[in-house]
């Protein structure tokens, strides 16, 4: 009994945090690659690669110009790029 209970807790915990996520992301300015390319090339704009080591090592699609940072360590590399920049993360 206790196992289940354990097993419906898990589930609970992981699915309030799914649809915490997801909520937030909602208010994330998406971009379209159409959007993307008319930007490229402009003072105004850094597009940072977010891909883990692996990923991105074996990926041979790189947006040109753009800047690696690990996705772990967002403290060391989140304040060298301005605040008055569009900023364009992805990770595929």
């Amino acid at each position: 009994m206790k196992k289940r209970l354990f097993t419906h807790m898990i589930f609970i915990f992981f699915a309030v945090v799914t649809f915490a996520a997801l909520a937030r992301s909602a208010d994330v300015p998406r971009m379209s690659k159409e959007e993307l390319k008319a930007l490229l090339g402009s003072a105004d704009l850094a597009v940072v690669d977010v891909r883990y080591g692996k990923d991105w090592t074996n990926s041979d699609s790189k947006i040109k110009g753009a800047v690696r940072e690990e996705p772990g360590n967002i403290g060391s590399w989140v304040n060298k790029y301005p605040k008055g920049k569009v900023l364009v993360f992805y990770c595929a």
